[in-house]
């Protein structure tokens, strides 16, 4: 599974101390899904990776010739047909990924051509496909434009990775007008640059980009783009400061406030929320590991400001973990999720109702689909 495996692979080498707060106990419901056509074998199967108000969720399925496609669940858990760029490729590893669904239905996402060359692409509700690029991506393998969210208002938020190998960010508002960024300290290396993830909410309503970027010196920092193009670069306090040491930036709110992780010079996960003044606030799980690789995500923050996020255990197992506004955490685990070192569970969006969708990997290394319920 050629994008869950990458993503899976960045946050493990890349994924607060200043409370405890208790672990709740309580019982929620949790609906474990696939979509029809996934395939059944090791890296294969559903990775949703969003969910909107009204509980529609969208990601995407890799199917048993490993192509991607995406899908789209509605409420009522029924299944829409796949989502399929029209010049997706249909070799290993290529086709379709459907990232970010907003309130009207209307899905962004990336493909890959038949070259592996990554493009943008807008489903709107009634099914067209609109496929772009930022005007200065790349064209060969490795390379182009990826379209991980859009807002209410149809702006689409993402980076391109140029003939160079560097990454930007761009905007592209509701008319197809495409705005190109670079935060002023971005590294021009290749692998350098601006990068979000699949998952993450990088835009709101009000056309703020939170994002993060990798400079000359392979450090990763925090950034917002305000609607008038000035961009703030920050970092968590505690993150370190070396090579390699990340900070990602996952999702930010209506209100402004920013939810993401840092690693810290020993290489530790910890949650943040950046507020909309400039201030932080980091926490940390109370069943998550204090070792190598171990430590606690910030993966979304919803209108309520509650934060959603994996903790991973001192074993390096990884569960998930639901923060309210006044701190509690919730620690659980998706019944079918395995419970090794290379299995995971990651619950990646959480809607104003308090619906959170993710997926899960199994004990055969297939990739399944969750819901939890308030």
């Amino acid at each position: 599974m050629k994008r869950i495996g990458i993503l899976m692979l960045i946050l493990f080498t890349c994924l607060a101390l200043t409370g405890w707060p208790q672990a709740q106990t309580r019982k929620h419901k949790i609906i474990e899904f696939d979509a029809p056509d996934a395939g059944k074998n090791s890296g294969q199967g559903t990775a949703p990776s969003s969910i909107n108000r009204a509980g529609a969720i969208t990601g995407y399925y890799v199917d048993s010739s490993n192509i991607s496609h995406g899908f789209l669940r509605h409420a009522d858990g029924t299944f829409a047909p796949p989502i399929d760029a029209p010049d997706a490729g249909k070799g290993y590893g290529q086709g379709t990924q459907a990232d970010n669904i907003d309130d009207k239905g209307a899905i962004t996402g990336t493909y890959w051509d038949k070259n592996s060359v990554a493009h943008g692409f807008l489903c709107c509700p009634n099914g067209k496909i609109t496929e772009f690029d930022a005007p200065d991506a790349g064209h060969s393998s490795g390379q182009g434009t990826n379209a991980p969210s859009i807002n209410t208002k149809g702006a689409i938020a993402g980076f391109y990775t140029d003939s160079n190998n560097v990454n930007h960010g761009f905007v592209r508002a509701p008319n197809g007008k495409i705005t190109e960024f670079d935060p002023p300290d971005a590294g021009k290396g290749a692998g350098q640059g601006v990068q979000m993830f699949s998952f993450a909410h990088d835009i709101n309503p009000a056309g703020k980009i939170a994002g993060f970027y990798i400079d000359s010196s392979d450090a990763y920092h925090g950034f917002v783009r305000a609607p008038n193009g000035n961009i703030t670069e920050w970092d968590p306090p505690g993150a370190g400061k070396g090579p390699n040491l990340i900070v990602h930036v996952n999702s930010i709110n209506p209100q402004g406030w920013i939810a993401g992780t840092y690693m810290d010079v020993h290489f530790r996960y910890h949650a943040f929320v950046r507020l909309p003044d400039g201030s932080f606030e980091e926490f940390e799980a109370p069943g998550a590991g204090r070792g190598y690789q171990q430590g606690t995500g910030g993966f979304d923050i919803n209108t309520e400001r509650t934060i959603i996020g994996p903790r991973i255990d001192d074993k390096t197992v990884w569960h998930s973990y639901v923060r309210a506004p006044n701190g509690k955490i919730t620690e659980f685990d998706v019944p079918g999720a395995g419970k090794t070192y290379s299995e995971s569970e990651d619950p990646l969006e959480i809607n104003p109702a308090g619906v959170i969708a993710g997926f899960f990997v199994d004990a055969r290394n297939v990739y399944h689909g969750f819901l939890r319920l308030p």
